[in-house]
């Protein structure tokens, strides 16, 4: 008798452990209530740059070979040297990813070149293998040069982004560029001051440049269809200057604004973009305080999305979502800061809901799955910049073919 009810237990185990794994391979999705009469904060995602999943717009970018992310160069001038200096020099930092495969045995590199000088400054970059459809972000430069190989140069400094493999006896160049370096008086103050110079790398160029995309929702694995049943839609934009950006975006269609949401009379789920993902400045301050600061801010939309694949509704208790898969059409967006219009810009989607492709990422292999958009810059509060800048410097000496400022 004992036998039987040991062997009737062992069954129910047996039975329950399995009941139990089917039901893990349901994931359970609470939803997000925002704080009635409070504005939404943008949720803070995961560091996934080492890897995070490329997705390359066209078929231009190469699958079968690494090739760089441009929109993710980003160069900074590091300024060497104390108050006692009689002068300071600068050496560069910069930062980068690369979209796979990088194979195994494969080493980043970046050479520096002064003009009449030739070679100046040659250092590695930390790097990883990766396989296609993966990309990897890197950072080199910067504190790891020493400080003897700084350079008092300004001006236009050439640059190039190799990968060396001598498992594969093979050398290759990613990107070549270019770069225009800039100097101001720092707001040290003694006998040697006159002498104290902050460099910086100039990047007015971006100033016009903005970008449209989507972001799964990274709760999934890549693969799944529930990481992009319900996407998230993104603008990143450049302002110039050392400011915490009071910025809000505001989405137009036909004519009439579009997501907003309210609570007891109070606007709720704000699209916000109070977080730089990119600044480029200075290292030591200067005078004027603040003006050589560039910075690229991230405004994420929580009321309109791009589409609704899941199973949940479209209804929130906010009211009905905004999706762009039902409304296709040309959208425009308004941008304010402080009560002052500051930037504008349009764009189309089509009836799947999807950025209608206006050509310029594509054709000029950008590498990312950000689409580019001109951007107006409006208002006096970037200071004064060169609005030319784009013609001969974006993407550091690789200008934009069929980019056109509004």
């Amino acid at each position: 008798m004992k036998k039987v009810i040991f062997l009737l237990l062992a069954v129910g185990i047996i039975k329950l452990c399995v009941a139990l794994d089917a039901v893990s391979q349901f994931p359970i999705r609470l939803p997000s209530i925002p704080n009635p009469g409070q504005q939404s904060q943008r949720p803070s995602t995961p560091d996934r740059s080492e890897e995070k999943p490329a997705q390359p717009r066209t078929p231009e970018v190469n699958a079968d070979s690494p090739s760089i992310v441009k929109d993710s160069i980003q160069i900074r001038a590091r300024t060497l040297g104390g108050y006692n200096a009689k002068f300071w020099t600068w050496v560069p930092d910069i930062e980068f990813s690369v979209n796979g495969p990088i194979e195994s045995g494969s080493q980043l590199y970046v050479e520096f070149n002064l003009p009449g000088s030739g070679l100046w400054l040659k250092f590695d970059c930390q790097t990883d293998p990766k396989a296609p459809g993966f990309s990897h972000k890197t950072e080199c430069g910067g504190h790891r040069v020493p400080d003897d190989k700084g350079s008092t140069y300004a001006g236009t400094v050439s640059f190039s982004i190799k990968m060396r493999n001598e498992l594969l006896g093979s050398d290759i160049t990613l990107f070549n560029g270019k770069m225009k370096v800039g100097k101001v008086r720092s707001n040290e103050a003694g006998p040697n001051a006159a002498n104290l110079f902050v460099y910086y790398v100039d990047h007015d160029w971006n100033l016009p440049i903005a970008y449209l995309f989507y972001e799964g929702d990274y709760q999934y694995e890549e693969g799944r269809p529930e990481r992009w049943a319900k996407p998230k839609f993104n603008i990143a934009f450049w302002t110039r200057g050392d400011t915490s950006l009071n910025a809000r975006p505001h989405l137009f269609f036909g004519g009439k604004e579009i997501g907003k949401a309210f609570y007891n009379g109070s606007e709720v789920s704000v699209p916000s973009c109070s977080t730089p993902e990119v600044r480029n400045g200075v290292s030591k301050g200067t005078v004027p305080e603040g003006q050589y600061v560039w910075q690229r801010w991230k405004c994420t939309f929580y009321n309109v999305i791009p589409w609704n694949r899941s199973s949940g509704s479209n209804e929130t208790l906010f009211g009905r979502m905004y999706l762009f898969s039902e409304n296709p059409g040309t959208y425009e967006m308004k941008i304010m800061a402080d009560g002052r219009l500051i930037r504008t810009l349009k764009f189309d989607v089509d009836k799947e809901g999807r950025l209608v492709d206006n050509g310029i990422a594509t054709v000029n292999k950008l590498g990312s799955d950000r689409m580019i958009v001109p951007v107006q810059v409006l208002g006096d509060q970037d200071g004064p910049w060169d609005r030319n800048a784009w013609k001969t410097d974006a993407f550091y000496g690789n200008p934009l073919t069929g980019f056109t400022e509004p």
